[in-house]
């Protein structure tokens, strides 16, 4: 074969491609499940199908025929030049296409015919070449004029791709000597073989939908042959010979009629059809009553009608007096004897409370805060805010906790308008117990802050 070597890359690479994405696409829709829920407003003889539903819920395979005439010229520009004059000669092809997205397919097409051409009645010179070719194209769908319906009635397509072609060509030379490139003519050696050279198709078309199974194709192909005796010689710089071809015809999707064609749906169409859908919305409007059961929930658990910091749901001693020092259940404490003045005054600088492994404020301890604020605030002392824990927990632990129970009395302070400067903070973790960690009155009156004046 007279080919080029880097065309004939180009080419395989290219069908390469195409046959990779047609692996890609099928292996990820095979992944997805088929609805059966009617669209009344669709077809009766399809399902709806949902946007994200896969492949699986579609017809994706199609047949087609087609017709047409071919020529040497092309449209945009360019002829085969050995000869003057092209003529108009019969095409015709057969159709596979595999549908791998709305706007995208992978299309096997068989085609055969003639082209023709000679140099006019002064010149005995002419040609006439028999040819078929496989090839192997992508397939899109660039625009349709009708997206916003729910069918798309009209898709406008290009497709390219990659081939072989198999031709005779056959005529009469400028010398007036006839030639058969298959079985020679007038004393000349024949091969006894079609020319085979790879050919690449490039085209556009029209399609029209006439119903869920069949469409009116309108297309035009420019087919590039990787050699230069498609008309029979090679002269010059004519390496490279081409063709055209237009034609139309019938395509006919395959399937059960209970699937809608991948083709001809409208994904916009669909989105609107889901989320108009009323099973959907019933969905939808339970799904508002679940999360309002749960605000209320969450509410509930919020709420602390004595403000001793321990919610409704949880205090087992509801209604206990604004100030009183309480534990995790909402039960008031009672402490050692010799802190029960100081919580129970509420004086400033008395020792702050806190649950078990928790460094946050307790609503209980305001007041003692409040007061301990006014005094720093007035007085412009400067005070050491000492954090501790009961025993629980490892003695690096307890240390952390500490400290930042120490660091929670300070930020409320600062916020009330204490200068931070004023304020410094330390943690022992369990040491330096002020009850016995054995009981749980005494581990209770440890997890403590306690201020000491400088």
């Amino acid at each position: 074969m007279n080919y080029s070597t880097l065309k004939k890359s180009a080419a395989l690479s290219f069908a390469s491609l195409l046959v990779a994405g047609m692996v890609s696409a099928q292996t990820d829709s095979t992944k997805t499940t088929t609805t059966t829920t009617t669209d009344t407003t669709m077809s009766s003889a399809a399902t709806t199908a949902k946007v994200f539903g896969g492949r699986g819920q579609y017809k994706t395979w199609s047949i087609g025929i087609n017709g047409g005439a071919t020529s040497a010229t092309m449209a945009t520009g360019g002829s085969l030049n050995d000869y003057r004059n092209n003529k108009i000669a019969l095409g015709y092809g057969i159709s596979v296409r595999d549908q791998l997205g709305h706007n995208f397919g992978l299309q096997l097409d068989v085609r055969g015919g003639k082209v023709e051409g000679d140099n006019g009645s002064a010149n005995p010179a002419n040609y006439s070449t028999k040819f078929y070719q496989a090839t192997l194209s992508g397939v899109v769908n660039v625009a349709t004029i009708d997206f916003i319906r729910r069918k798309n009635s009209v898709n406008f397509f290009l497709t390219a791709g990659a081939g072989l072609a198999m031709y005779n060509p056959t005529g009469v030379s400028s010398a007036g000597v006839p030639f058969n490139f298959k079985d020679g003519a007038a004393g000349n050696v024949g091969t006894d073989k079609w020319v085979k050279e790879y050919v690449i198709p490039v085209g556009a078309g029209v399609k029209f939908r006439l119903s869920d199974a069949v469409a009116l194709n309108f297309g035009y192909t420019e087919n590039f042959i990787d050699g230069g005796n498609f008309d029979g010689r090679t002269t010059g710089n004519n390496k490279k010979d081409h063709y055209s071809y237009g034609y139309g015809g019938l395509e006919f999707t395959l399937g059960s009629s209970s699937k809608p064609s991948l083709e001809w749906v409208n994904p916009v169409a669909m989105m609107y059809d889901e989320l108009y859908d009323a099973a959907l919305r019933q969905e939808v409007e339970a799904l508002k009553g679940r999360v309002t059961n749960v605000e209320n929930a969450v509410t509930d658990l919020k709420k602390d009608s004595d403000g001793d910091g321990v919610s409704d749901q949880f205090d087992k001693c509801p209604n206990t007096p604004a100030g009183s020092v309480v534990d995790g259940s909402g039960c008031v404490i009672v402490f050692p004897k010799d802190t029960v003045a100081a919580v129970s005054t509420a004086a400033a600088y008395s020792n702050i409370q806190f649950e078990f492994d928790s460094s946050v404020l307790r609503t209980s301890s305001y007041p003692v805060l409040d007061a301990t604020s006014a005094d720093l605030r007035s007085s412009g002392k400067t005070v050491e805010i000492d954090g501790y824990a009961s025993s629980e927990g490892t003695a690096a632990h307890n240390l952390s906790l500490s400290r930042d129970r120490a660091n929670s009395v300070k930020t409320y302070l600062v916020n009330s308008g204490v200068a931070a400067s004023k304020l410094k903070v330390k943690g022992y973790g369990e040491t330096n117990p002020i009850a016995d960690n054995s009981t749980e009155e005494g581990r209770v009156a440890n997890r403590r802050v306690s201020f000491k004046q400088r």
